[in-house]
C-alpha cells in the first residue's frame, strides 16, 4: 500500500504507526507529498487555515499516485470530501496540550511577563486567559524547531501537543500537561485519519483491514468534536477547543470558544449516547451560540 504523508519528521512517524497498526510491517511504503503548509512560512490564518496540509495529499489519493493518506485528523476540513473516505481513525493518543519551558517551570510558576509560543490561537487565547500577564508569541515551524526557542533562550516555554512529543520521543521535554477540561484541545487532538478513495472500500486488502482495525470509541470522540466545529462553521485554526470521552457508550463533550486576547470564554458540556455523537456536537455548538460565542468567531 502506497501511503502519501508530508515529509515531517512527525508526519512520516505518524504515518508510519498508523500503517504497521493497520496493515502491518513490510506491507506499505511512504510517499512524501509537499504541501502549501510547508512551504509557505507565513502564519496559518494568513494562508488558510484549514486545509493548507491536506489539499496536497488529497490530490496525490485522487490522482491515484498513492493508494491511502494519513493525516493528524485535527487538520481536516470538518466537509467530507467527494471522492474520499476516512476509513480508519485508529485509537487515540493523548489529547493534552503540553508546556515545554526552560527549567520545566509550570505554567504558574513561569515569571510575570515571561515569553511562551504557540501557533494556535486557540491555545494562545487560553493561555493569555488563565495568565494575562504571559507575553504569547506566535510561531512556526517543525517540533525540533520550536523546542529549540526555548534551549536557545529565544522563549520561555512553548505550547505543544503531547501527541506529538510522545511520537517523537521528545516527552523529557514536557513540563506540564494541561488537564483537557481546563485547557481545551483542539477539536480531533491526538488522533490520526486513514483517508482513501471510497471506491476502494470494499474490494481491495487494504480497504478491509483498515476498516477492522477501526477505533469505535476514538471515532465517535472525535465525530462529536469535529460536528462542533462544523456547526460552529469554524476552521480547524479557530479559537475553538473541544473534549470528548466514551465510557459505557455514553459520550461526555466539553466546548468552548475564546476571544483571542483571553477576555472572555464560553465553555459548557453535554452527555448523551455515543451513538448520536455527531448530533451532540451539533447540540452543543448552539449552546455556545445560544450563549455568545459566535462573536469571537467572526474575528
Amino acid at each position: 500500500m502506497r501511503i502519501g504523508t508530508r515529509a515531517s519528521k512527525l508526519a512520516l512517524t505518524q504515518a508510519g504507526w498508523a500503517a504497521e497498526l493497520t496493515v502491518g510491517k513490510d506491507r506499505f511504503e511512504l510517499v512524501h507529498v509537499t504541501t502549501k503548509g510547508d512551504t509557505d512560512r507565513r502564519h496559518l490564518s494568513q494562508i488558510g487555515g484549514t486545509g493548507v496540509f491536506v489539499n496536497a495529499v488529497r490530490e496525490a489519493l485522487l490522482g491515484k499516485e498513492v493508494d491511502a493518506v494519513v493525516h493528524s485528523l485535527k487538520d481536516l476540513p470538518t466537509t467530507p470530501e467527494h471522492g474520499i473516505a476516512l476509513a480508519c481513525i485508529p485509537q487515540r493518543e493523548d489529547v493534552t496540550d503540553a508546556l515545554c519551558s526552560r527549567d520545566g517551570m509550570t505554567l504558574a510558576d513561569l515569571p510575570a511577563g515571561a515569553s511562551v509560543g504557540t501557533g494556535s490561537p486557540r491555545r494562545a487565547a487560553q493561555l493569555r486567559a488563565m495568565r494575562p500577564d504571559l507575553q504569547v508569541v506566535p510561531i512556526r515551524g517543525n517540533v525540533d524547531t520550536r523546542l529549540a526557542k526555548v534551549t536557545d533562550g529565544e522563549l520561555d516555554g512553548v505550547v505543544l501537543a503531547t501527541a506529538g512529543l510522545n511520537r517523537l520521543g521528545l516527552e523529557e521535554h514536557i513540563s506540564e500537561r494541561f488537564d483537557p477540561k481546563h485547557f481545551l484541545p483542539a477539536p480531533a487532538q491526538g488522533a490520526l485519519a486513514i483517508e482513501i478513495r471510497s471506491e476502494d472500500v470494499e474490494g481491495t486488502w487494504y480497504g478491509e483491514a483498515l476498516t477492522s482495525a477501526d477505533h469505535a470509541d476514538t471515532r465517535a470522540a472525535v465525530m462529536a468534536e469535529r460536528s462542533l466545529l462544523r456547526t460552529l462553521e469554524a476552521g480547524c485554526s479557530a479559537p475553538v477547543g473541544a473534549y470528548a470521552t466514551v465510557e459505557d457508550g455514553v459520550l461526555t463533550l466539553r466546548g468552548g470558544a475564546f476571544a483571542t486576547d483571553g477576555s472572555q470564554t464560553w465553555v459548557d458540556h453535554v452527555e448523551g449516547p455515543a451513538s448520536d455523537a455527531v448530533e451532540l456536537g451539533a447540540v452543543l455548538a448552539q449552546q455556545l451560540l445560544d450563549a455568545g460565542a459566535g462573536t469571537v468567531l467572526k474575528e
